[in-house]
């Protein structure tokens, strides 16, 4: 052990009569934790909502849209397209869909706004997004009714408000298909039976979103043999802005794509942005803590002049002065550094795993706060907060080393 490390650590002990010396480290080194604390958390928090939103987004919608222009949103002849589709590199499935607005009313003659959306639930095309395999672990089927209507499966929190069970008739009023009448515009109604609650955990789609077979939706919209658009899942979802350039070449008119990414970007822009500016408010917290730093070396330069100037008249070099109080720092803000980020990991960690915080859906999209700590900016955090406490022991080592032996070994 080197003789700068022994008096540092010998500095930054308490000892009799001193008491303070050994409080004042130890609130320089709370406020470290504190403040790489407070970062691990927020920068978890954003991750986390960031990651949940992906992983929702993502689960009921595909990574790419294949549409194409004009009015409508009429795809006519799509089997072709998809094919197409599905030989590009990248492209894991591919198959069509039908979107529209409806509105649903119960047997009570309650009703509300919804979006239907037709999809392939079996067979080739079924894997684009997890509402199949949402629908299997629910068992929801859109195989043969009891009453030989068509099926549809409602979000859980819709088919709340409508207090819809299994088995219920939900009249179905399409916005798409409205026909002309000697009284005037008349949308088209069909009769469906609600098979199910399907629950995807992103509260917009829980409470908006309905799903019917690709079969049925064409007759409620009137599109006969054609959808509304391809939809496509890729095998890394990053790689959308790639891949659908690499389908308007294959396609080309009148086809057009619509990426996630894309479709998203606001939303994880405003994200970012908002984590951005939390990581430099309370980066301030560990500026501050850095300050502490500067003021205990300072109290301990005051308090050790004497010993200074007898340490210098003993042949210490000015040089070996600058260090010690720059181990002195620097372990201040390793250890601060060490317990803060303990302590984030594991508040993040128990915040996720126990869903400690909930938070409103509708404005969040989801209904708990989820944590997720990122390593890279764990590393990031710590080496800033190390990086910090350095430079903040530079003016009192200076101070330190420029002591004259003479005058420090006098100093009363």
């Amino acid at each position: 052990m080197s003789l700068e490390w022994r008096i540092a650590r010998r500095y930054l002990s308490s000892r009799r009569g001193t008491r303070f010396l050994s409080l004042i480290t130890l609130i320089a080194i709370g406020g470290v934790a504190v403040g790489v604390m407070a970062l691990i958390i927020v920068t978890a928090v954003m991750n986390g909502l960031q990651n949940e939103l992906r992983r929702g987004i993502l689960g009921v919608n595909p990574h790419v849209f294949v549409l194409t222009y004009g009015e409508g949103m009429k795809m006519p002849g799509w089997r072709g397209p998809v094919q197409d589709v599905r030989k590009i590199e990248g492209v894991v499935a591919a198959g069509p869909f039908v979107h529209t607005e409806v509105g649903l009313r119960n047997r009570g003659g309650y009703s509300e706004g919804a979006v239907l959306r037709g999809i392939v639930a079996d067979g080739e095309g079924s894997g684009v997004t997890d509402i199949p395999k949402l629908m299997s672990q629910s068992r929801v089927s859109f195989g043969p009714t009891r009453s030989g209507l068509a099926p549809i499966a409602v979000g859980v929190g819709l088919a709340g408000r409508l207090g819809l069970i299994p088995g219920d008739t939900v009249t179905v009023i399409s916005f798409s298909n409205v026909r002309m009448t000697p009284m005037g515009p008349m949308p088209r109604m069909e009769l469906f039976e609600f098979v199910g609650g399907l629950k995807t955990g992103m509260w917009e789609y829980d409470n908006k979103f309905s799903y019917t077979s690709l079969a049925a939706a064409q007759h409620l919209t009137g599109l006969d043999d054609a959808v509304s658009g391809l939809e496509v899942r890729l095998q890394d979802p990053q790689d959308a802005a790639e891949i659908s350039r690499a389908i308007d070449r294959q396609l080309d008119l009148p086809y057009r794509t619509e990426n996630w990414m894309t479709m998203n970007a606001p939303l994880f822009n405003a994200l970012k942005l908002e984590k951005l500016a939390l990581f430099l408010i309370l980066l301030l917290i560990v500026i501050v803590a850095a300050f502490n730093i500067v003021s205990t070396l300072v109290m301990v330069v005051t308090d050790k002049t004497r010993e200074i100037g007898i340490l210098k008249s003993m042949g210490m070099t000015s040089r070996r002065i600058l260090r010690l109080f720059m181990v002195q720092g620097l372990v201040i803000g390793m250890v601060g550094a060490t317990i803060g980020g303990i302590g984030g990991v594991l508040v993040a960690w128990l915040t996720d795993h126990f869903r400690l915080i909930r938070i409103p859906g509708e404005i969040y999209f989801v209904s708990h706060l989820p944590v997720k700590v990122n390593p890279v900016d764990l590393v990031g955090i710590l080496l800033a907060t190390v990086v910090i406490s350095f430079l903040a022991t530079v003016y009192p080592a200076w101070q330190a080393a420029r002591l004259d032996p003479v005058e420090a070994i006098r100093h009363e």
